[in-house]
């Protein structure tokens, strides 16, 4: 079967479980109410699971590393540093009195900031590689981890609890407010980026032979950097963090599909993300009912594949 036969599979499949995701339960009499949930709600893990994907397999071909996701430049914690920021300074309530949109705008804004200046300092001088950038950012996670962990043990318990329901990830508290704004931000990164496909299959090759093939590396690496902020800031906006979604989904397509055109990886990998949080979403509701929110079984799963990725990649 060739990829986009593939494609063409895991498609059918995702519509499949999107159409069980919303019919499963309707009757004559929830079906308004059902349906004004339930479709926001499957829009939302879409966008979640695409944004993840995307960025996830820009993010390993600019760093040529399999195991890497955009969480190791310290972006998700950034974005729980703002908000815990907010609540310390100037309480739980400024989360409620500020629109929902200028906190996403601001967040938004802040990682788009923090990912140019890692790249200005660290791409002055030609020595400088993408390694440098990753180790600052892990440095500047844990600090921020740090930070936002001091303020939430000394804040009120009360306001405590507003922070923690922003730390998780969870699709039945997702913020719909901002869906149509990150409908935006991500149609745009997807234009955007569609120009840079060609590219980024030349980049797959490493550093040294995209420059030696004529690519604009730093240019390029730059631009991705901010769409990397802007579809993280995107996912996590929305509905938390979710660490090791994007290491799994982008792994499992690369062996599925088996090849190195990223306009068939990205779509792939963003069609086999959306199917596992829609169809992991559709189990945690209607055969788990709700005990186990489906962010922990993916991180579960996510760390042990990582695990196994890290040790069949020793034995090599």
């Amino acid at each position: 079967m060739g990829y986009k036969r593939k494609i063409h599979f895991i498609s059918i499949l995702l519509i499949v479980l999107v159409i069980l995701f919303i019919i499963i339960g309707l009757n004559e009499n929830n079906w308004r109410y059902a349906l004004s949930r339930r479709i926001p709600k499957i829009i939302g893990i879409i966008l979640t699971g695409s944004s993840i994907a995307f960025s996830s397999v820009v993010f390993q071909t600019i760093t040529n590393n399999r195991i890497l996701t955009p969480s190791v430049l310290g972006l998700d914690s950034l974005y729980i540093f703002i908000q815990t920021f907010i609540v310390f300074i100037f309480g739980s309530n400024a989360l409620i009195r500020i629109s929902q949109r200028f906190n996403f705008i601001l967040a938004v804004g802040f990682m788009v900031i923090f990912s140019i200046i890692l790249f200005k300092l660290l791409f002055k001088r030609e020595n400088n590689n993408i390694f440098f950038l990753l180790l600052f950012g892990m440095v500047f996670g844990t600090f921020f981890q740090s930070l936002s962990s001091f303020m939430q043990f000394i804040i009120d318990p009360n306001e405590f609890m507003v922070v923690q329901n922003r730390m998780f990830a969870s699709f039945n508290n997702m913020n719909s407010n901002i869906l149509w704004l990150a409908l935006a931000g991500k149609a745009f990164t997807m234009i955007y980026t569609y120009r840079f496909l060609p590219k980024l299959d030349v980049l797959s090759l490493g550093r040294e032979n995209a420059i030696n093939l004529g690519v604009d590396y730093d240019m390029i690496v730059k631009n991705m950097l901010i769409v990397i902020s802007i579809l993280v800031s995107i996912s996590t906006a929305l509905v938390g963090p979710i660490t090791f979604l994007g290491l799994l989904v982008v792994n499992i397509t690369r062996n599925f599909l088996d090849t190195y055109k990223h306009k068939y990886l990205i779509l792939g990998s963003m069609l086999i993300s959306s199917i596992t949080l829609v169809g992991g979403q559709l189990i945690a509701e209607r055969i788990m009912n709700f005990s186990t929110p489906i962010s922990v079984v993916i991180n579960f799963v996510g760390g042990i594949y990582f695990i196994h990725i890290l040790l069949r990649e020793g034995k090599m």
